[in-house]
C-alpha cells in the first residue's frame, strides 16, 4: 500500500510540472549597450514573460525526483527575441549534467532529463545557457546561467541507529520510569513537505512499557513489574514518517529490556522444625546438619546470616553460614549427656543488605525450629585437671609420695578406675603410681643436677572396659638442696717469674657450684691450714666469688724448685655448707722484663727461640718424605731396562713400516738375512743383534742346532719362544713380520732369496736360449763376472 501511494504521488507532482513556470527572482539579469530587444523564457505553454530591459533572466526550473514515466521528462525552455523560427540560431547547454542528465533541443531550446534523478544524491543542478548565430559562430544572446532544483518525494523509509538495543531497569520501578531512547533518521529532505517527519509508535511490549511519538523514549507502563514473574521483555519500536500518516514510510527496532533484582523478598524457611541427633562425644566443630532458608533474589540481595537468636541449646551448640550455598551449619560447641538428653534452638535467617525502599514489605528475616538430642555412649575416664605439677626435694626418700592425681567415669555407670604411669615417658622407671587411687611415688633417687624435670604421663584405665582410657601430662620439678660442693671454674695453667717481686698478683681463680640456692652463690677461698702462712705464696679472697694468688717474696729459682703445688679450700654459703680442695700447679718460668713468659723447663731452652712444637713435627716430617723419594728413585733407576740402539736410517722397521720397503733381493745385504728360514743351522753363527746396543759382556746364547729337514712353522714358534723367555731381546722380533707360507712347493721356489747360502755357483747359460726376451738375465747372471 506504500507503495501505491508513493506512484499516485509522482503521478501528481508529474502532472503539476507543465503548470510551473518561471518566478520573478530576477536572480541575474545581462545587459547590453546594443539596441534593446525582448529576451525571455517561456514553458510548455509557450507564453514569453516580457522585460523592459534588454537582456536574459533566468530562473529557477523544479523537476521531481524518480520520475517512472515512459518518456523523457520534461523539464523547460529556453527562447531568445532573436530567434525568427527559421534555423538560423543555434541554443547550447553546458554545466551539472549536460549532455548526459540534461538534454536540449538546440533548434527549439526544449529540456528534458534523460534519466531518473536522486534527490538525496545531489538536490540541485547549475547549468549555463547560450543561443549562437549558425551562419556567423558569434553569439546574440550573453551566455547565462540557470538552476534545476529537484523535488523531494517521499522515497527514504526512516532507519534507527541500531538494529537491536539492550537496556535494563531495576524491578519495582514506578510508572513512567525511563528505559532507554531509540533514535531513527530519514533520508528525505527535512525542510520540504512531511518526508522526514518521523513518529514513534510501538508494535510489540504493551501494556508493560510506552514509547514518546517525538523523542523515542521507552518507559514502563505498569507499577511493580517483579523480577521473580518475569525477567525478560522483548519490544518493538516503529519509526514512521510523514507524521504518521496513511501512507508514510516505516521502519521497526527490537530493544531487549531486562528487569535487574532488588531486594524486595525476605528469606523464608521451607518447613518450620528441624531435627537433628548427635553422640555426646562429638568434638567440638562437630558438624550436627544443615538448614537453608530460600530467598528468590539474586547476589548479594538474597545473602543470608543463620544465628541462634533463643533455645536451651545456645551454649551447647552454634551455627555457622556457608557462603557457597547459603546455608546455615549447626555444629557442636560442647555436649554432657548426663545433663541433658534434648536441645532446642530457634534459629533466624536474616538478609544482609536490606533495601530502604522496600523495608515496608519485611521483616526480612525468618525463624526455624531446630531440636537436637544427645546419645549416650560409653565415654573415657576425665581428669580433674587438664595437666598436673608436682614439686619434690632431690633428697627424697624412695618409696615417698609426691602427689596423686584423680580421674572419673563421666557415664552414670561410674565404672571403677586404674592408674598406671606410661613407661615410655619414663624409661628409668624413676616414678610409680598406685592403681587404686593415682597416688605417685618414687622408685629410685632423685639428681636434680642430672635432670631437673620430669615429664610423664599417666594414663587411667575403665577396669570393665579397658578400650575406654584417658591420659594426663604430669610435670614433676626437682627442688634444689645443696649436696655439691664448689670447685675451680677451669683448669688453671699458672706460672710465676723468676724475677717477680714480692706482693705480684699471678693468678685470678674462680669456682662453679652444680647447686642453685635461691640467694646465688657464694664462694670463700682460703689456703689449707698446713699452708695457712705459706712462704712463697698467699690468696686474697675478692668478695666477688673470685680469689687472687699473690707472691710472697722477691726472686724464684727454677733450678731449684722448678713447681709449687698450692691446696686452696673452697666453701659455699648454702645449708649445709659444702667444701672442697683444690690443688693450683705454679710453675716458674723464665720472663723476659716485661713479665712475658719465654721458657718454664730445662730442656725447653735447648729448643730454637720461638720454633714451636708443630714445627719441629713438620721439618720431621718433610724430611722422611724426602728421603723416601730418594729410595724409591734408586730403586727405579736400577730397574730400568737397556735401549734399543736405533740411531741407523737402515733400521728394519723404518724399512717396512714408515717406506713399506720389500726389501732388494739378493743385492740387499743390508736387511735380514730371510735365508735362514730354509738354513737354520746358518742362525746358530754367532752374529751380534743389530737393533742392540752391543755389550762387551753380553753372550749370545747358543740353542741347540735343529736338524736340516725341520718344519719352518715349527722352527719360527721355536724362536718366538725363546725370544719371549729371554729378557735381554727387545720387545720386538722382525721374525714375527714374516708368516709361514706352508712347506717346499713341487715346482719349487723361483724366489733367489736362498742363493746365497748354496754349496756352489749356479749355471745360468740356458737362459740364451731362452730368446731376446730374456737376453738381459742371460748378461746379468750368464756371465762369468756375475754378482
Amino acid at each position: 500500500m506504500m507503495r501505491t501511494y508513493s506512484f499516485l504521488t509522482v503521478l501528481l507532482w508529474s502532472c503539476m510540472l507543465h503548470a510551473v513556470h518561471m518566478l520573478p527572482s530576477q536572480k541575474r539579469t545581462n545587459k547590453h549597450s546594443q539596441s534593446e530587444r525582448v529576451t525571455g523564457l517561456s514553458g510548455n505553454d509557450g507564453e514569453t514573460l516580457h522585460r523592459t530591459k534588454r537582456g536574459w533572466m533566468w530562473n529557477q526550473f523544479f523537476l521531481l525526483e524518480e520520475y517512472t514515466g515512459p518518456d523523457t521528462q520534461y523539464v523547460g525552455k529556453l527562447h531568445t527575441d532573436q530567434d525568427k523560427g527559421d534555423g538560423n540560431l543555434k541554443y547550447i547547454l553546458t554545466g551539472d549534467g549536460a549532455g548526459s542528465l540534461f538534454i536540449i533541443d538546440e533548434n527549439t531550446g526544449d529540456i528534458h532529463a534523460a534519466k531518473k534523478l536522486d534527490r538525496e544524491e545531489k538536490s540541485l543542478y547549475v547549468l549555463r545557457a547560450k543561443a549562437i548565430d549558425r551562419k556567423t559562430g558569434r553569439q546574440v544572446e550573453p551566455e547565462s546561467e540557470f538552476i534545476i532544483k529537484i523535488h523531494d518525494i517521499n522515497d527514504n523509509e526512516p532507519k534507527f541507529t541500531k538494529n537491536m538495543y539492550t537496556a535494563s531497569i531495576p524491578e519495582m520501578s514506578g510508572v513512567g520510569t525511563s528505559v532507554i531512547q531509540v533514535t531513527a533518521t530519514d533520508a528525505d529532505d527535512a525542510n520540504y513537505g512531511n518526508s522526514a517527519k518521523v513518529v514513534y509508535s510501538i508494535l510489540q511490549g504493551q501494556p508493560y512499557f510506552s514509547v514518546d511519538p517525538e523523542t523515542g523514549i521507552i518507559k514502563t507502563a505498569l507499577p511493580d513489574m517483579s523480577r521473580e514473574n518475569r525477567e525478560q521483555y522483548q519490544v518493538v519500536i516503529q519509526a514512521k514518517d510523514m507524521g504518521g500518516q496513511m501512507g508514510g514510510l516505516s521502519g521497526t527496532t527490537t530493544v531487549n529490556i531486562t528487569l535487574t533484582d532488588v531486594n524486595d523478598n525476605p528469606p523464608r524457611f521451607p518447613q518450620s522444625t528441624y531435627q537433628f541427633s548427635s553422640p555426646e562425644s562429638a568434638p567440638p566443630g562437630t558438624p550436627l546438619g544443615r538448614i537453608k532458608a530460600n530467598d528468590p533474589d539474586l547476589g548479594e540481595n538474597a545473602e543470608i546470616e543463620y544465628s541462634i537468636s533463643n533455645g536451651d541449646g545456645s551454649d551447647m551448640f552454634d551455627i555457622v553460614t556457608d557462603k557457597d550455598t547459603r546455608e546455615g551449619i549447626i555444629t557442636v560447641k560442647k555436649l554432657d549427656f548426663e545433663n541433658k538428653m534434648l536441645y532446642t534452638l530457634i534459629v533466624e535467617a536474616t538478609n544482609t543488605h536490606l533495601d530502604p525502599r522496600f523495608l515496608q514489605l519485611g521483616p526480612f528475616k525468618d525463624t526455624a525450629l531446630v531440636k537436637i538430642s544427645v546419645e549416650d555412649i560409653d565415654e573415657p575416664p576425665v581428669f580433674s585437671r587438664p595437666s598436673y605439677l608436682i614439686e619434690v626435694d632431690e633428697d627424697a626418700k624412695e618409696g615417698s609420695i609426691i602427689g596423686q592425681v584423680v580421674a572419673q567415669d563421666p557415664d552414670i555407670t561410674k565404672n571403677t578406675i586404674k592408674y598406671s604411669v606410661d613407661r615410655h615417658t619414663d624409661l628409668d622407671r624413676i616414678f610409680n603410681i598406685y592403681s587404686g587411687n593415682g597416688s605417685l611415688f618414687i622408685s629410685k633417687p632423685l639428681d636434680r643436677e642430672e635432670t631437673p624435670w620430669h615429664n610423664i604421663t599417666v594414663i587411667a584405665t575403665e577396669i570393665n572396659n579397658p578400650k575406654q582410657s584417658s591420659q594426663i601430662p604430669v610435670f614433676i620439678r626437682i627442688l634444689d638442696i645443696n649436696d655439691h660442693a664448689p670447685e675451680f671454674a677451669k683448669y688453671y695453667e699458672t706460672f710465676v717469674c723468676e724475677n717477680a717481686k714480692a706482693g705480684q698478683l699471678i693468678q685470678t681463680v674462680s669456682a662453679v657450684d652444680k647447686d642453685e640456692p635461691p640467694q646465688g652463690h657464694k664462694f670463700f677461698f682460703e689456703l689449707v691450714p698446713e699452708f695457712a702462712v705459706h712462704p712463697n705464696f698467699s690468696i686474697v679472697d675478692n668478695k666477688d666469688n673470685t680469689a687472687g694468688i699473690m707472691t710472697r717474696r722477691n726472686g724464684y729459682s727454677r733450678s731449684k724448685t722448678s713447681t709449687y703445688l698450692l691446696p686452696i679450700i673452697i666453701f659455699d654459703n648454702d645449708y649445709p655448707i659444702q667444701s672442697s680442695t683444690g690443688t693450683l700447679t705454679i710453675r716458674v718460668c723464665a720472663c723476659d722484663s716485661r713479665g712475658n713468659m719465654q721458657s718454664c723447663s730445662a730442656e725447653a731452652l735447648l729448643l730454637p727461640a720461638g720454633l714451636s712444637t708443630g714445627a719441629l713435627v713438620a721439618i720431621l716430617l718433610c724430611i722422611i718424605i724426602l728421603l723416601v723419594l730418594v729410595v724409591l728413585f734408586a730403586a727405579l733407576k736400577r730397574q730400568r731396562k737397556k735401549e734399543p740402539l736405533i740411531i741407523s736410517k737402515d733400521d728394519v722397521r723404518d724399512n717396512i713400516v714408515t717406506y713399506n720397503d720389500e726389501g732388494g733381493g739378493e743385492e740387499d745385504t743390508q736387511a735380514f738375512d730371510i735365508g735362514t728360514l730354509r738354513n737354520p743351522e746358518a742362525r746358530e753363527e754367532s752374529k751380534m743383534r743389530r737393533d742392540v746396543i752391543p755389550e762387551t759382556i753380553f753372550q749370545i746364547r747358543r740353542t741347540t742346532p735343529l736338524w736340516e729337514n725341520i718344519d719352518v712353522q715349527d722352527f719360527i714358534h721355536r724362536r718366538l719362544k725363546e725370544n719371549d723367555s729371554d729378557p735381554a731381546a727387545p720387545p720386538y722380533d722382525s721374525l714375527a713380520t714374516y708368516a709361514y707360507e706352508g712347506n717346499d712347493s713341487i715346482a719349487n721356489s723361483l724366489s733367489s732369496l736362498e742363493s746365497l747360502t748354496t754349496d756352489g755357483n749356479q749355471d745360468y747359460d740356458y737362459l740364451s736360449d731362452w730368446g731376446p726376451r730374456f737376453k738381459k738375465l742371460a748378461d746379468m747372471y750368464g756371465g762369468e763376472d756375475s754378482d
